[in-house]
């Protein structure tokens, strides 16, 4: 008996209804409870075949994490491939953004925000007293939910800024590293000519690929992607899926995501919280395919989210 699936898609409003959001995804029940995926022909598992034989990147042991007296996550440990891309799923409210936060010491700048257990880059802790928090953020590069060019910037000095703030002036080199960021970020061919316009002068999706070259001119080693897409069109949201796929070929690459479609289309791993807790987490057609907990099920079958 086939159904269709019902997904969250953060592009569109609360109005809009789950059933158009995913028209094209079907789910098959299978007799003995297994779901299988079918996507259309223009959605296909991701596979980059980088990761077969990946080492672990980051690992999280314990962690957990909240505001005051709320807790938000519980005890999670997971750990991210290096040169893959791993997606974070989940219901709004389930911890998804605290995560990543926690993955770049970026979650304790907020008031009253608490964090205990461990998160290693490699095999140093960056919770470690002797870490300095700021060395860890030029290693684990965040991009966040909205494109936020500094606006009183231009282009150039957008890429520049972080550069810059590392202490390098020689003038050739950081122009050298900005054309070679914005090409990264596949932006170069379309704003190369007008680099000392101001950042905010260019389209959503290219403010985005904007803030995305920012992150990668100061050399992280890890990129943190916090609902990139959520404000995008869909023609740019394929330009940064597509970045993506380039970007973990040298990175290691984590997104938190509410389009399970994107989720497929892009990673490699998938993991699923709720409430706070690691429900599942494994190779992404897997977790598709064949979940094997119930909620993980319900979740991707749109049962709720």
């Amino acid at each position: 008996m086939s159904h269709h699936m019902h997904l969250y898609d953060s592009h569109n409003s609360s109005s809009i209804t789950r059933a158009v959001a995913v028209a094209h995804v079907l789910v098959t029940v299978m007799i003995n409870s297994q779901i299988l995926v079918q996507l259309d022909k223009k959605i296909s598992f991701h596979n980059s075949g980088n990761n077969q034989n990946s080492r672990q990147k980051m690992r999280v042991e314990n962690l957990t994490a909240g505001f005051g007296q709320k807790k938000v996550l519980d005890d999670i440990s997971i750990s991210f491939n290096e040169n893959a891309i791993t997606a974070i799923i989940g219901p709004s409210g389930c911890g998804k953004s605290t995560l990543v936060r926690c993955l770049n010491r970026m979650h304790e700048v907020t008031p009253s925000a608490w964090v205990s257990g461990h998160v290693f880059l490699d095999d140093e802790d960056i919770f470690s007293p002797s870490t300095d928090p700021v060395a860890i953020r030029r290693k684990i590069g965040m991009v966040f939910q909205k494109p936020n060019p500094f606006p009183t910037m231009s282009i150039f000095d957008n890429v520049a800024a972080g550069l810059k703030l590392n202490g390098v002036r020689d003038r050739k080199v950081i122009s050298s590293k900005v054309e070679k960021n914005l090409k990264k970020a596949f932006l170069w061919d379309e704003i190369g000519d007008r680099i000392s316009d101001s950042g905010a002068s260019l389209s959503g999706g290219q403010q985005q690929r904007l803030c995305i070259a920012r992150a990668l001119a100061v050399e992280p080693e890890v990129v943190l992607m916090d609902e990139p897409c959520s404000a995008l069109d869909p023609s740019a949201t394929a330009k940064i899926e597509q970045l993506m796929r380039e970007l973990e070929k040298n990175y290691t690459v984590v997104i938190v995501t509410h389009n399970m479609q994107q989720a497929a289309r892009v990673s490699d791993y998938t993991a699923f919280l709720y409430l706070g807790k690691m429900i599942e987490y494994g190779p992404t057609d897997e977790i598709f395919q064949n979940p094997k907990d119930k909620l993980t099920e319900n979740y991707i079958t749109g049962r709720f989210g």
